[in-house]
């Protein structure tokens, strides 16, 4: 499950308006802005969901889901980096 909080700092993070994130998403603005809105969980359809983390994953943005410290959003490494490496040290893009 994503959070309204996701969707607006991914959409922050991969430099999408919410016309753009709609549009590639296959939703409407109302429903990308109605999401965005929401504190916590958002309450979509499955397929709306789907459709807002496909969109998201095209442009390299994921969703890190709640583990104790919090949920958020990150880039996804490039999958030349991630098989390297599993030591996060060496696969930071960084260096």
């Amino acid at each position: 499950m994503i959070t309204g909080e996701q969707i607006r700092a991914a959409r922050g993070l991969a430099r999408l308006d919410q016309v753009e994130l709609a549009e590639r998403a296959g939703v409407s603005l109302e429903t990308i802005k109605r999401l965005e809105r929401l504190r916590g969980p958002i309450s979509a359809n499955t397929t709306t969901e789907a459709a807002i983390r496909s969109a998201f994953h095209a442009v390299g943005v994921i969703f890190l889901e709640e583990d104790g410290l919090g949920c958020g959003v990150r880039f996804s490494l490039p999958r030349t980096v991630r098989s390297r490496s599993t030591d996060p040290a060496e696969t930071s893009p960084l260096t």
